[in-house]
C-alpha cells in the first residue's frame, strides 16, 4: 500500500524554539500514522509561503510548527497555489491564538497526534485585498508591537512583550481619518485602532473580539476604537479595553462578510502580526469554510 504523503514546514525559531527538542516524537508520530514526511525548516521569512506555494503535486497533507505567522505564510501559500490540503498545526510562538480558537493544545507531541487522529474542521479565512489572513488583519495602535518587538523578548515574557511594547506608545497615539463600510451602514471618524478577527483572542488577551464568536459562519468580528476627545475620555477607554468592555462609546463592535475601509492617508495593516503593507483603500472579505484544519474529535466539528 502505498504510503501518503505529508510536507511538514516549520520554523525553528518561533516562540522558544523548543520544536527542535520534540522533532524526532512529533516525526515518528507522523510515519506511525501512515504517512511519508518531507520536512521543510524555513530560514527567513517568506519561505514558509514559497514552500507550500511551490510544492510538488502529490502531498495528502500540509502540517505546520511554528507560530500565527507560520501558519498565516502555510495559508497564504495553499490558497496562492490553488490546490488545497488539510491543514495541521503545532503551535510553538509566544501567544498562539488561532490555535488556542480551536482547542489545539500547547504540547507539541499532542498537537501531533491530534493531526493523525482528530476531525477536519472548515474553517473562515480573510481576504485582504490580494492577500489573505487565518485570523486576524488589524491597523493602528499596538499593531505594530508584534512585528516591532524584538523575537529574543518575545521568547522570555511571552505575550506581555506585546503589552509593555504599546505601554510606551501611548504617549505618542496616532489617529486615522477613515471610513468603514459594511452592509447598508457607514462609520466615519478619527480612529486609534480597529481590527478585523476570526478568533476568540488576540495577542493573548480572551473575550476583545466579541461575543458568540463561531470560525465558520461566514462572517468576521469588526473592533474599532475611535479617538477620544482629551485625558478624561482616553482613560475610560483605556480602562474599557483593560477590562475587555465593548460597550464603551468609542468602541464599535459588529459582524460582517465584507468591509470596505477608505482612508485619507496610507495606513499600516498587520496580517496575524506581520507587516500587511500600508493602503488608501482596503477591501476585506469573509471566505467561507476555505480551510480545513485538522481539530481534537472533542473540539471544532466538521
Amino acid at each position: 500500500m502505498e504510503k501518503r504523503k505529508l510536507l511538514f514546514v516549520l520554523n525553528p525559531k518561533a516562540g522558544k524554539a523548543q520544536v527542535k527538542n520534540h522533532l524526532l516524537k512529533i516525526i515518528d508520530i507522523f510515519i506511525k500514522g501512515g504517512f511519508e514526511v518531507t520536512v521543510y525548516v524555513t530560514q527567513e521569512k517568506g519561505d514558509a509561503l514559497r514552500a507550500v506555494h511551490e510544492r510538488e503535486d502529490g502531498y495528502d497533507m500540509l502540517v505546520c510548527s511554528g507560530g500565527d505567522g507560520t501558519l498565516d505564510e502555510v495559508v497564504t501559500g495553499m490558497v496562492k497555489s490553488g490546490k488545497s490540503l488539510p491543514i495541521g498545526y503545532i503551535p510553538a510562538g509566544s501567544t498562539n491564538d488561532f490555535a488556542g480558537s480551536l482547542h489545539i493544545p500547547k504540547n507539541m507531541e499532542k498537537a501531533a497526534q491530534i493531526i493523525m487522529e482528530g476531525n477536519k474542521f472548515a474553517c473562515d479565512i480573510g481576504a485582504f485585498n490580494r492577500d489573505v489572513f487565518v485570523y486576524v488583519a488589524a491597523f493602528g495602535m499596538f499593531t505594530d508591537v508584534s512585528y516591532g518587538t524584538d523575537q529574543e523578548m518575545k521568547n522570555m515574557i511571552g505575550h506581555m512583550a506585546y503589552i509593555l511594547e504599546g505601554m510606551k506608545r501611548l504617549a505618542a497615539i496616532k489617529s486615522y481619518r477613515m471610513r468603514f463600510l459594511y452592509d447598508d451602514t457607514v462609520i466615519e471618524g478619527d480612529f486609534l485602532f480597529g481590527m478585523v478577527t476570526n478568533s476568540v483572542s488576540v495577542g493573548g488577551f480572551k473575550r476583545i473580539t466579541g461575543k458568540n464568536v463561531e470560525l465558520n459562519d461566514g462572517e468576521l468580528e469588526v473592533t474599532l476604537v475611535r479617538k477620544p476627545s482629551g485625558a478624561i475620555e482616553l482613560n475610560r477607554l483605556l480602562a474599557a479595553l483593560v477590562d475587555r468592555d465593548m460597550e464603551n462609546e468609542l468602541i464599535y463592535w459588529f459582524k460582517t462578510a465584507r468591509l470596505q475601509v477608505e482612508s485619507d492617508e496610507e495606513v499600516a495593516w498587520t496580517l496575524d502580526g506581520e507587516f500587511g503593507g500600508s493602503h488608501k483603500e482596503v477591501l476585506i472579505e469573509d471566505y467561507r469554510e476555505a480551510m480545513e484544519i485538522m481539530v481534537p474529535k472533542n473540539g471544532q466539528k466538521k
